[in-house]
């Protein structure tokens, strides 16, 4: 939330839909910005914010309620690869949450009535390697070095005070234990998304297993899956909502798949706006759009929700 709002997104999704933003990469190249790097967009929090800025503002104005931060590939081993140090790493993750917060004052100035908030995004391990790994899993650590991986991100994330943490694209149940342990103690509540592939995990779990890890999980509000087809989102909305009782967080891809080895996007897009009424009666209370999403489609979700 802005700091003129005193409504906390989990208190609102007990009252209705909330309305997530679209995918940041497409947003960002659709404005001309060149992401082919290990770093993704996470390299214009240090090169262009302003562009990050204007990409979270086109998402608000378009009808999207939560702003998910430009942190997603932003990691301390991934940025000291390209040569910045520590401070100035977690000064970046940091100021990932401070651009989405100057997008949501811009847009409240332009006219936006309603509560606007932000989540920060902590991509899984995958992400960092930035090889498509995010996709399959099983990294071949344990749970123990995952959650050393994950917690002083988190920790710095959290010291920006972000409304939410948004635990996303995670690929197996490892990642998520390891990551329902980093957030314990930080003050701030967090969803937890898988990226999924029909009725399992990316690695392969049963989607019962997995959402069944957040279900006693205090600081968990919702729980679903992102980065995955529109297809897969029907059984999995359903799933989790029996599951775990909580809320459901929902936002897939276009439809289109992700080559890693090309990096590039092939197929077509399968999302539409008419979709998502079927999510929110099974349960889905924050919904929005991921990779190839853009403000079109979000506003089509927000018209949707409105008039259901």
């Amino acid at each position: 939330m802005t700091s003129d709002s005193a409504l906390a997104l989990a208190d609102a999704l007990s009252s209705g839909p909330v309305v997530l933003d679209g995918g940041m990469s497409n947003q960002l190249e659709s404005a001309g910005h060149d992401l082919s790097d290990a770093l993704w967009s996470a390299r214009l929090l240090a090169e262009r914010p302003e562009a990050i800025v204007e990409a979270h503002l086109a998402y608000y104005e378009a009808g999207a309620d939560v702003a998910i931060t430009s942190s997603y590939q932003a990691t301390f081993e991934g940025f000291a690869r390209r040569g910045i140090p520590h401070d100035r790493a977690a000064e970046l993750l940091g100021l990932s949450v401070g651009l989405a917060r100057e997008a949501a004052l811009r847009a409240h100035a332009k006219g936006v009535a309603r509560p606007l908030w932000v989540a920060a995004s902590v991509g899984p391990y995958g992400a960092m390697l930035a090889d498509g790994s995010e996709y399959r899993g099983r990294y071949g650590l344990s749970v123990a070095e995952l959650e050393r991986f994950h917690r002083p991100r988190l920790e710095v994330l959290a010291a920006a005070a972000p409304d939410a943490l948004a635990l996303e694209t995670v690929p197996d149940t490892d990642e998520a234990r390891a990551l329902l342990r980093g957030v314990r103690g930080l003050g701030v509540p967090a969803w937890l998304s898988y990226s999924v592939a029909g009725d399992r995990t990316r690695a392969g779990q049963p989607l019962e297993e997995a959402f069944a890890l957040a279900a006693e999980a205090d600081e968990v509000i919702a729980v679903g899956v992102n980065c995955c087809v529109p297809e897969d989102v029907d059984a999995a909305v359903a799933t989790a909502a029996r599951v775990t009782g909580k809320p459901v967080v929902v936002y897939p891809n276009s439809g289109e798949v992700w080559d890693a080895r090309a990096r590039a996007w092939t197929g077509s897009s399968t999302f539409t706006a008419a979709q998502v009424g079927g999510w929110e009666r099974a349960g889905a209370r924050l919904i929005g759009g991921c990779c190839r999403v853009g403000p079109e489609a979000i506003a089509g979700i927000t018209a949707a929700l409105r008039a259901a």
